[in-house]
Formats: structure tokens, C-alpha cells, sequence
């Protein structure tokens, strides 16, 4: 054999009876080695798995998997199993689809890669989004991932856009399987091995909730003052840290593990420029849901708030830096180190959806140069936030500097009702210059007044 357990050119078959060519290996993890290979539709990728771990159950695990037929963009999802073709290799693997190069881990994230230089406040927080979308799609299925953590989600810089791997964990819920979870994203509950505590939906939120927090503090929400005091962080200080005496960092009636300024500078820095929506889901779900796992921010929360967050970054005038602003808040000072002035903020397109039967309380966009609508901003309810279906921009005038309108880049014609009363269409492709008290009609229910 050759760099692994399976050699170049060794056949391979599928369930259905194709057969595949092993090419190289991509890598290996806990639980078997990744390789590229050859099949009649082009390159996939093949996890094989350790003969101790190639079970029954496994077996089982991912055949009910591929079998609820289920086919997300966000996913690496099992596709078919794969056995020797000529029964001499125990054991088996299973055929996903290769991970675009695009993607990158957020361990690269962490550790400052060159590749993630274009990383920005703005697609941190549409990654947060579509990860938590990603897991609430999982969760309707009634399937919990079971080992939510930073090494199974891949994210591009550019875009936010976000691939769930390793999947073959996954399991519906009230189902056994082998895999816990990893200790530093795991409940609680789990980590002190508990009488009758099962991975299930419920912990998932605990571990998103973790993996959430890293992404946008740089750090673990429960590794202050007390994780710096250990000197060996060995299996029995890890369960206390995380297990039998959790504490999260900014708890408010509990300081006992504050982060340290001295050591922990980045996210004494980053908590302070997290917006206070923001703040109180994570106290909520890492003091109350440390100890009731019912206390735990569902997905639905945590998007409503990434959404309103995302929906008001805005950029400082004086150093560029992108900060995260409250809904509807008071103008902050711009978290930049050298900088600290107070930010100008844009005027906010305060909008509002759907018919008298079903209305949707009112929502802010900040009207920043370059700012945009998306079709989801004019749904009730979207299911996905797409980033690539914009309906309007916020355009400068091209003759005068300073001057901004909002050009329409829907298929179809507004209705705009400036503040003296007069009334006219905005035909795609048109803009109507922007103004305290404009209001915009979109169609289909929607609506938007400009506030300072």
C-alpha cells in the first residue's frame, strides 16, 4: 500500500455497482483517510475508514444517511457506500463530493493564514449566519449533527458561504452512535457523563453556540482566568472547565473566569464591540443553558439577530474598519485600537413585509455607500439569506460627490412617495435619490421609510 490504507489505481465499487479508480490520498483524521478518485462522473471524494471503526453500526449510520435522499450545497453528504471490488480489503468507505478549494477551515481563520487575508468583519458574520441556517436545515430533518465543531465547517473569506463536512456522524435524533462530540464544544451534560444525557438537537445548540462565539470573538467562551491557572490541561481539567464547573467568560454574576487583559486581549477587545443584541444571546446560552439545556438560543433567535447585525455594519469613516452596530442603537466608537472616534452612522431604511394578515415588525438596513438589498429582505420569512439576488444598491451620483440615491436592481417598478407629498415610479434600472422620509414600495407587501 501506498501513503495509506488504499493504493493509486485500486478498484473500488460502489453500492450500485460502479466501479472507481483511487488516484492519491487527501489526507487522514480520527476516523479513516480521505482520497481523491476516479468515477465515470468525474473526481469525488472517498472517506475509507479504520477496520476497528468499520462496523455494523456505522454501516447502518450511513446508509441511513444517504437514504433520506437529501441533497444541500451546504453539505458534503454521504452519496453511496464503497467496498473493494474484489472483496479482498475488509471494510468500507463511503463517496462524497471534492471540497472546493474556496473553502478554508477556521482553524486558518485563527492562526492568521495569508489565505484568509480578504476575511472582513461583514462575511464573519454572513459565515455565522449560514452556519446557523446550515444546522437549523439539518435540525428540520430531525437529524442532529452530534460533533459540531471548528474542524467539520470550511468557510470562503469572499463570501461568507459556508461547507458542513465530515457528516457521517450525523444521526436522526433518538439514535444511537459512537461519536459524543468533541470535549471543548460538547454540553455540558455530556461531558460529565450524565445518566441518560444523549448528543441529540439540543446539545447540537450548545456546540453552535461555542462555534459561533469563536468565530466572531477569536475565542472559546469558556477558556478565561481559570483555563490560564491550569498548568497540565489534561482530560480531568478539561471535564471541569467544560463539564463540572462551566463558566462563561462574561457571566454576570459569576467573575470567577473574566478573561485576562494582559493575556486574553483579543476578546476582551472583541466582546467590547459586539453589539448588545449579540451579547445576550451568548450570556443567556452559556449560563442559563450551561445548566437547562431547554434555556439554549434556538437557530431561529441567533438568525434573526445575525441578520439585524449584519443588516448594520457600518464602515468608519476615518480608519475603514467595519464595525458591528445595534439595530436601531446609538452611534458607537469604532472598535479599532487607533482609532476609538465615533462613527457616523448612515441613514437606516426601516422596512417592513408581508399583508395585514401576517406583518413582519420592522427591520433597519443602514444606507452605507455600496449598501444593497436582497430578495430576502422582502420575504416574510426567508429560508435562506442569498447574498446574490440583489433587488436595490445604494449608488453615488455620478456627476455629484456625496450625493446618493438607491437604484433599483429588481425586474420590477417601485413606488416612491418623497416627503412633500409627490408620487412616482422607480423602474428597474432607475434610482430615486435618497431623503429623510422617502418611502418605497416594493411590491408583494413590502415597504421601507428612510430615517436618519
Amino acid at each position: 500500500m501506498v501513503n495509506g490504507m488504499l493504493a493509486p489505481g485500486q478498484t473500488l465499487v460502489t453500492e450500485e455497482g460502479e466501479k472507481l479508480k483511487v488516484a492519491d490520498m487527501f489526507g487522514s483524521g480520527g476516523q479513516g483517510e480521505v482520497y481523491r478518485v476516479r468515477t465515470r462522473k468525474g473526481e469525488r471524494a472517498l472517506k475509507w475508514y479504520y477496520p476497528q471503526l468499520a462496523d455494523g453500526r456505522q454501516r447502518q449510520i450511513l446508509e441511513g444517511l444517504i437514504g433520506c435522499g437529501w441533497s444541500d450545497d451546504r453539505f458534503l453528504w454521504p452519496q453511496t457506500v464503497v467496498v473493494d471490488a474484489d472483496g479482498k480489503l475488509p471494510g468500507f468507505g463511503y463517496l462524497m463530493d471534492v471540497r472546493p478549494e474556496r473553502f478554508h477551515d477556521l482553524p486558518a481563520l485563527f492562526r492568521r493564514d495569508p489565505a484568509l487575508a480578504a476575511t472582513t468583519q461583514r462575511t464573519l458574520v454572513m459565515a455565522a449566519l449560514h452556519t446557523v441556517e446550515a444546522y437549523r436545515a439539518l435540525h428540520g430533518k430531525g437529524i442532529a449533527y452530534r460533533d459540531i465543531n471548528w474542524g467539520n465547517i470550511f468557510f470562503d473569506p469572499h463570501t461568507g458561504d459556508v461547507l458542513v463536512c465530515d457528516n457521517d456522524n450525523a444521526v436522526f435524533e433518538g439514535e444511537s452512535a459512537g461519536v459524543a462530540g468533541t470535549m471543548d464544544f460538547m454540553a455540558p451534560e455530556l461531558v460529565r457523563g450524565e445518566r441518560g444525557a444523549q448528543p441529540g438537537i439540543q446539545s447540537d445548540l450548545h456546540s453552535l453556540a461555542v462555534l459561533l462565539f469563536l468565530l466572531l470573538m477569536n475565542h472559546h467562551p469558556l477558556e478565561g482566568a481559570q483555563a490560564l491557572q491550569i498548568r497540565c490541561m489534561d482530560e480531568n481539567a478539561r471535564k471541569k472547565l467544560y463539564g463540572t464547573d462551566p463558566v462563561f467568560l462574561y457571566d454576570p454574576n459569576d467573575k470567577r473566569n473574566r478573561p485576562v487583559p494582559e493575556e486574553q486581549q483579543t476578546v476582551v477587545a472583541t466582546w467590547g464591540a459586539l453589539p448588545p443584541t449579540l451579547r445576550e444571546l451568548f450570556v443567556e446560552t452559556f449560563t442559563e443553558g450551561l445548566k437547562d439545556p431547554n434555556r439554549r438560543v434556538r437557530e431561529g433567535t441567533w438568525l434573526t439577530a445575525l441578520s439585524e447585525v449584519l443588516d448594520t455594519i457600518c464602515t468608519c469613516a476615518s480608519c475603514g474598519r467595519q464595525n458591528l452596530t445595534e439595530p436601531d442603537g446609538p452611534a458607537p466608537q469604532c472598535w479599532g485600537q487607533n482609532c476609538r472616534r465615533p462613527l457616523t452612522l448612515p441613514p437606516r431604511l426601516q422596512l417592513t413585509t408581508g399583508t395585514a394578515m401576517m406583518r413582519s415588525k420592522p427591520r433597519s438596513v443602514r444606507l452605507g455607500p455600496q449598501a444593497r438589498l436582497y430578495a430576502h429582505h422582502l420575504a416574510v420569512e426567508a429560508e435562506r439569506h442569498d447574498f446574490s439576488a440583489v433587488v436595490a444598491q445604494v449608488t453615488e451620483h455620478p456627476k455629484q460627490r456625496g450625493r446618493f440615491g438607491i437604484t433599483n436592481r429588481s425586474q420590477n417598478s417601485w413606488t416612491a412617495r418623497r416627503s412633500d407629498g409627490s408620487v412616482h415610479d422607480v423602474d428597474p434600472g432607475r434610482t430615486v435619490a435618497l431623503s429623510t422620509g422617502l418611502q418605497l414600495e416594493f411590491g408583494g407587501g413590502a415597504e421601507a421609510v428612510v430615517r436618519d
